[in-house]
């Protein structure tokens, strides 16, 4: 018999990274999907999160995964103010190489067979246009084209939010929010890092970039010919007079062998669950680097998302998505009152709105 201490069941019925309500695992042969859906809390509302479409290494890597990103939704989603819990969805294999109609109509069909407890809408290797093939099947979908109802790329918010937790962070550390000046490195340059990059030049910061795909790195200099390049992510964070770092690719981006190199004072970025593990917020925190959470300031994309449930009107999104700015101050605030972490502090403060919900 298979020793299942260490596997999927453990983590979800008995470790701290467990508690989830449901985990749905998807597999249509026809079209080779195999998908995992996990919602880990319904507390606040329906489980609102994104579809990663990602060739994971392992199974057990894409569950983890799962199950990760499910819990920081719940947290993202109440930090936002938002009626949602979390949950969140990861289709395994190369996008590249096995995206079809046909299999993204197969994923549809399993989110629709929740009745609503899941509502599902574009992460990495997924885009507008898969999001409106699965809404055939699945009316549980957000994140759709305009022509479809819906309001289009989430990624144009998220990058932000991300920029208004920048301002809170220079506010905070600085005393004054402008970002003029400042240097930024910002890894990963996709979908939400490039929109970053403008708001930053707009804002008059110093930009130094890197991405492992080359052409997302050339789109930005040519675009932006004034922005440096770092050879990779190692280069950046050791980057000379750097004052903030913004992890934008995966999650993990913070650990025990990048915090002790990191020259900058602040960390903000788009990228969720940057930190590897529990109690890298304290060894940011021993070094006096500011750590902005993650969730909270890159929660613009689930607002905009979760306005389009409502009927999408992107300049209340963009005023919600302006208030990250506040709450990111609220965090730090509480971290100082408290004498903790401000990761620690967010997910206090969220923990809080979730256990209220569950008491009404």
């Amino acid at each position: 018999m298979t020793d299942v201490t260490d596997g999927v069941l453990h983590t979800l019925f008995h470790s701290e990274q467990g508690g989830h309500e449901q985990v749905v695992l998807c597999q249509d042969r026809a079209s080779g999907l195999k998908a995992v859906i996990a919602i880990h809390s319904t507390a606040l509302g329906p489980a609102l999160g994104g579809t990663r479409f990602y060739p994971y290494a392992s199974e057990e890597e894409a569950v983890a995964d799962a199950l990760n990103l499910a819990r920081g939704m719940s947290y993202k989603n109440a930090m936002a103010g938002l009626d949602h819990g979390g949950g969140k969805a990861v289709i395994i294999g190369d996008p590249d190489t096995i995206k079809s109609e046909e299999l993204l109509l197969a994923y549809g069909r399993f989110v629709a067979s929740l009745g609503g407890r899941y509502v599902t809408a574009c992460d990495v290797g997924t885009y507008v246009a898969d999001m409106d093939i699965v809404a055939r099947e699945c009316r549980w979908t957000t994140g759709r084209s305009p022509e479809n109802g819906g309001a289009g790329d989430s990624s144009v918010l998220t990058a932000f939010g991300v920029f208004q937790g920048m301002r809170a962070s220079a506010q905070h550390l600085w005393g004054d929010p402008s970002l003029r000046g400042r240097k930024v490195g910002v890894a990963g340059v996709g979908k939400v890092g490039h929109h970053l990059v403008r708001h930053l030049l707009a804002d008059g910061a110093v930009v130094v970039v890197t991405d492992v795909r080359e052409e997302s790195v050339r789109r930005i200099t040519e675009q932006y010919p004034e922005v440096s390049v770092a050879a990779d992510t190692d280069a950046l964070i050791r980057t000379e007079g750097l004052d903030i770092y913004a992890p934008c690719a995966l999650g993990g981006a913070l650990d025990d062998d990048t915090v002790p190199v990191l020259t900058a004072k602040v960390v903000c970025g788009a990228a969720n669950n940057q930190l590897a593990h529990p109690g890298v917020e304290k060894d940011l925190a021993d070094r006096s680097i500011l750590y902005a959470p993650d969730y909270v300031v890159n929660a613009g994309g689930v607002i905009q998302v979760a306005d389009e449930l409502h009927g999408f009107d992107f300049d209340r999104c963009k005023a919600k998505a302006t208030k990250i700015f506040d709450t990111t101050l609220a965090i730090f605030a509480r971290a100082k009152a408290d004498g903790i972490p401000p990761a620690a502090a967010a997910d206090r403060i969220a923990e809080q709105r979730m256990a209220d919900a569950r008491r009404h």
